[in-house]
């Protein structure tokens, strides 16, 4: 099952045995071991390993879920429960961007302080 599933998103995205062991870090017969069903147990690193350039998720790989097309791989288990437990408790879409703006705010007034900070610096140094 793991795979076949791993097999049939490798050829999705045009990759070789070669390409995919390659991009991922892995060894290229071991990885054909895992599609040819004759290593049935790979281990959670090689599952993470080979999700990055697939795309896709170790739960996806395990049979658990399918991946949202959506998110491209992006989303991973925790950022899908933090935010459908955001959306349970009520955040709607423009809080959630407000939230965005408000980060963005503070990492911009941040960055600003710690340059006026280190010119103060520089200038009573000199």
């Amino acid at each position: 099952m793991i795979g076949s599933r791993i097999k049939e998103l490798r050829r999705q995205k045009s990759l070789t045995i070669t390409e995919l062991a390659k991009r991922a870090g892995v060894s290229k017969s071991y990885l054909s071991y895992i599609e040819r069903d004759v290593q049935k147990n790979p281990s959670l690193q090689f599952l993470t390993k080979i999700s990055k350039p697939l795309e896709t998720n170790i739960e996806f790989l395990l049979g658990k879920e399918k991946p949202d097309p959506n998110t491209n791989g992006l989303l991973d288990l925790e950022w899908t429960r933090l935010l459908k437990n955001a959306i349970d408790d009520g955040l709607s879409k423009e809080d959630f961007r407000e939230f965005q703006n408000f980060i963005k705010f503070r990492n911009w007034k941040n960055d600003h302080i710690n340059d006026k900070g280190g010119n103060n610096i520089d200038n009573v140094t000199k």
